[in-house]
This record gives structure tokens, sequence and C-alpha cells, in this order.
């Protein structure tokens, strides 16, 4: 199990196999036990990082023993409260309960097939097939070689004009404006060479006649798939930065106050 406050921040299959909301018995118990006593135990770092090692000891063993018998006394109170608790959640939420699966036309087994539903779901957005990842990554370097050649195209060019042009300065000067041509040209061209075995590498396994030319239909499909993943990747990633985010706001008591900020996040996303 998850505790529910870190839950959140996993990915959705995850969520489905080990957030307590999900998980039959758990009820209301948010698993974040250890994250209570860090809570309080953190303020301890304040009084012992210049401690001995035995006034350091001594003072976490005095915190916890502190801390066990403060909870034994208030255990009562404890169970009390949390019962009511349970007993007004109970009635509550059966009748809400009620109400929407009367409105709703749904029945208890219902539910459980929603969540085994979506896992299906989820367990089917898996790897694309290794063929289009061939192909995705074919597009790709089919890119880097276009790069590559304009470069080198560059480099010529430039190597060019520093023959052919009327040199001006010293002997120095020239020389090493001519060996920084050449060495521009030498590194393009090995890179060029780089992105040339790369094509044709992945040519051969995905045993295609001839290379793909930018724009052609093949070329424009998985050129679009690969954006397509990409975005997905960012999206989820934005998610739970935003996610962890409004959970620091609410354990800092301050829920609400970025709600403007993640508006235009959803406005700027899908509109």
């Amino acid at each position: 199990m998850v505790g529910a406050f870190h839950g959140h921040a996993h990915n959705r299959k995850c969520q489905l196999d080990w957030h307590p909301m999900y998980i039959p018995g758990t009820g209301h118990t948010e698993g974040e036990g250890c994250e209570h006593v860090f809570s309080s135990s953190n303020e301890l770092a304040r009084g012992t990082r210049h401690a001995s090692s035995f006034h350091r000891r001594q003072t976490v063993e005095e915190h916890f023993s502190f801390w066990d018998a403060d909870k034994y006394a208030t255990l009562s109170n404890f169970i009390w409260n949390h019962y009511r608790e349970v007993l007004n959640s109970i009635q509550t939420l059966t009748a809400e309960l009620a109400a929407i699966k009367a409105e709703l036309t749904l029945t208890d087994e219902d539910f459980s097939q929603f969540l085994k539903d979506e896992h299906e779901y989820l367990d089917g957005l898996k790897l694309p097939p290794v063929r289009d990842q061939l192909c995705i990554c074919y597009v790709e370097v089919l890119d880097e070689l276009a790069e590559r050649r304009a470069d080198w195209d560059m480099a010529r060019e430039v190597s060019n004009n520093a023959l052919t042009s009327i040199p001006t300065g010293s002997l120095e000067e020239i020389n090493n404006a001519l060996a920084q041509a050449r060495i521009h040209v030498d590194s393009s061209y090995a890179k060029l060479q780089h992105a040339e075995g790369l094509v044709a590498h992945i040519k051969t396994r995905l045993a295609v006649d001839q290379r793909w030319e930018i724009g052609a239909p093949e070329y424009e499909h998985y050129k679009e798939e690969a954006s397509l993943g990409k975005y997905h990747t960012a999206l989820d990633k934005l998610e739970r930065l935003v996610v962890m985010r409004l959970f620091e706001l609410s354990k800092l008591s301050l829920s609400g106050t970025g709600k403007f900020i993640y508006a235009e996040i959803v406005i700027l996303i899908f509109f």
C-alpha cells in the first residue's frame, strides 16, 4: 500500500493497485502514520544538531517516551471520536450512494467492473509495437540527418569563403582561421557520417527498400506519433507536478491560493 499523501504522485495504474482508496479493508486509513511521527520529531533537529552524542540520544528517547505516553493517554478519546465519525459516515454515505445508484441505474457490481475496466485499459497502454518504435526512431534520425547535412553544407561554405576571400591580418591569424574552418568541416562531416550510419542501420532493420523522404506520408504519420508521445509524456509530468504542489499547499494550510495558476495551466493544455 502507498500512503494517500504520496499516492497521488504515482501514475494512475499504480494508484489502482496500491492506493488505500482502492484496497478493501483500509477504510479511512491514509497509511501515513510515519509522516505523523516525523512531523513531530523533526522539531528535535534544531535542539540536537549541536548537542553531544549522549544528549542527542537522550533527547530523542525522551521525546518518543513522551510521545507514547501522550498517545496512550488520548487513546480512548481517539477511538471514541473515530467510532462516531465512522457511524456518521456510514449513515451519510449510504444514503448518498443509494441516491446515485438509483439516478444512474447502477449496482454494486458496476463499481468493481469500472475499476476492472480501467485496469485493463491501462494495461493496454504499454509501449507501441517494436516496428512502430523503430519507425518513430527512423523519423527522428532522418531529421537529425537533415540537420547534420545542413551543418556540413554551411561548414563547407564557410571554409570555401575562407579559402577564396582575400586574406587580411597577420599570417598567424590567417592560419588560425583556416585551421578552425578545417576543424569545423571535419567535425560536421563526422557527425554527418554518424547520422548516415544510424539511418542505414534502422532502414535495414525495418527492411525498407527506399529511404523515406521528409514530407512523405509514412514520415508524416510517424512524425505525428512521435510528437504525440512527447506531448503525453510532458502532460503526465505536468499533472504529477501540479498534484504534488496541491498537496504541498494543503499540508501548509494554503489550499486554494494557487487556483488561478492551475486554471491558466488547464486553459493552456486543453484550449
